[in-house]
């Protein structure tokens, strides 16, 4: 249930509504917007008098249920687009960020080479895996927290922020220093580790996964909003179907519909949806075109002996020349790029 407060209403007032309710048992969202501040309960509204609230209390507009379960991170809620700032890039509300870097951090050498290289070609954050979730336990699982040093070092070079994959709570002191922490398509229905990044006070980029609903991303979200973190940024990056000769298949009206669900940013991972380096630089501009807030793709050295995905990687001459074509396509669209 959500309560639209009128316009000017005095702070002291807004308090005491807030806290009233907060005093009956129900958790509240206070949302301060452009447009209008919106106070929201969570909890059993069922016997609630909607009526009775808006027709007794002076500072409410009007009031309205909010039926899908997910509360915090709905539009109706917050009607704004949230922005999230990290280092010099910004993402949501009409920016297009690209974060890129390699699936796998391999050597010191790998990923300062690379980091400059997106970075000049107009990246704003550096990607790299450190940790590796793999379907094989006898496959390369990252060079974990030698990795992360890796990362912090390409840093200190380009002053990129950095993204990389968490893999449990027990990991969270490690990634003091990295930018946004990312939770991986495996992870997003780890309910204990979305709880403890909702305690963190850095962006998260939460990946939709192989075979989950666009309700249940944004209920994974709403376990991180709602445990005290409002800095998550939505990934799709494309679901497991029938269709074999794709690795996934990218969804991409779920980003236009989550992007009307929602106030948080929505990006796009071509690589993973595709699992084909010629179909990366396409799926690209189709997010883009349908109102995507940003990419994260896998760019490598040399892609041929990557250690991880190098059959989706884009190498450093293709990762420029996508970021050409982007960059023309974000003046079309009066993207800020």
């Amino acid at each position: 249930m959500v309560f639209i407060l009128k316009p000017n209403a005095a702070k002291e007032k807004i308090d005491k509504f807030i806290a009233d309710w907060e005093q009956k048992g129900f958790s509240t969202i206070y949302s301060v917007g452009t447009e209008h501040t919106a106070v929201c309960l969570i909890g059993n509204t069922a016997e609630i008098d909607l009526d009775h609230v808006v027709n007794t209390t002076d500072i409410v507009d009007y009031g309205k249920r909010i039926t899908e379960q997910y509360k915090a991170v709905n539009r109706t809620v917050h009607e704004d687009n949230t922005i999230i700032n990290v280092g010099c890039a910004s993402i949501g509300g009409g920016f297009f960020t690209v974060m890129a870097g390699p699936c796998s951090v391999e050597s010191r050498e790998q990923i300062t080479e690379i980091a400059h290289s997106v970075k000049k070609s107009g990246a704003k954050i550096l990607r790299g895996g450190a940790f590796k979730p793999r379907t094989s336990p006898y496959a390369f699982q990252g060079k974990q927290a030698e990795g992360l040093d890796m990362l912090r070092i390409a840093k200190q070079e380009t002053e990129l922020p950095l993204v990389s994959e968490i893999m449990n709570q027990t990991q969270i002191e490690l990634f003091e220093d990295i930018d946004i922490v990312q939770i991986g398509a495996r992870n997003m229905q780890n309910f204990d580790l979305l709880k403890e990044v909702g305690k963190l006070k850095k962006p998260v980029l939460l990946k939709r996964g192989l075979a989950n609903t666009i309700e249940e991303l944004l209920m994974s979200a709403e376990y991180i909003v709602s445990s005290g973190n409002d800095q998550v940024i939505l990934c799709e990056r494309g679901i497991r179907t029938f269709e074999t000769m794709t690795r996934n298949t990218l969804d991409l009206a779920a980003v236009a519909l989550l992007k009307q669900k929602s106030h948080l940013p929505v990006i796009v991972d071509p690589s993973h949806a595709s699992g084909i380096r010629s179909l990366v630089p396409p799926l690209a501009k189709a997010a883009m075109a349908v109102g995507a807030d940003g990419l994260i793709i896998e760019a490598h050295n040399n892609p041929a002996k990557a250690l991880c995905d190098g059959a989706q990687s884009l190498d450093l001459e293709q990762f420029h020349s996508l970021m050409e074509e982007l960059r023309k396509r974000a003046v079309i669209e009066s993207k800020i790029f």
